[in-house]
């Protein structure tokens, strides 16, 4: 009996310990190249609450990610904020994307961008500061397909850009 007693605080502690909730800071965008329309098809995903919260401090306090009536409002935004954090660079030259849409899955925004016009995929650079100037620890990772190749990398605040190579 004294030593469940003993025990009890014990655990009590431990467990308490684990009650404060850590947020994680980190977005993931899928890059996939399709060699039949010569594009890349990117999906990028972020948690909801932290995208809101950026596109309030910079333009428009009162926007609600999940509001029917703020749809185009949002598309813009979103449009707008990605275009001046993401950038792609293919095969030495750097290319424009375009915002295609988003939905919402839980507590992610999923941004769909397409880059055309993109004849090969030899390397490819991307910069992502989406959310680093906001958040600290913000880790942003990109998941970049060619065919059966599949390479990654994670971004920071530190190191925000990357390239990966697919030519052998």
């Amino acid at each position: 009996m004294k030593k469940s007693l003993l025990i009890l605080p014990i655990l009590l502690v431990v467990l308490s310990s684990f009650s404060t909730l850590h947020k994680f800071y980190v977005s993931v965008t899928q890059i996939e190249y399709n060699e039949e329309q010569k594009s890349l098809q990117i999906i990028s995903r972020i948690f909801i609450d932290d995208i809101e919260e950026v596109l309030r401090q910079r333009y428009d306090e009162t926007i609600e990610l999940i509001s029917e009536k703020e749809e185009a409002k949002v598309d813009q935004y979103l449009s707008k904020y990605l275009s001046q954090k993401l950038s792609i660079t293919v095969n030495g030259q750097q290319v424009a994307f375009n915002f295609i849409g988003k939905e919402y899955d839980n507590d992610l925004v999923l941004c769909y961008l397409e880059v055309e016009n993109v004849p090969s995929l030899e390397t490819i650079t991307v910069t992502n500061q989406a959310l680093m100037d906001f958040f600290e620890e913000q880790q942003n990772i990109i998941h970049v397909k060619k065919g059966k190749k599949r390479k990654s990398l994670i971004l920071q605040k530190e190191r925000d850009k990357g390239m990966l190579k697919f030519s052998e």
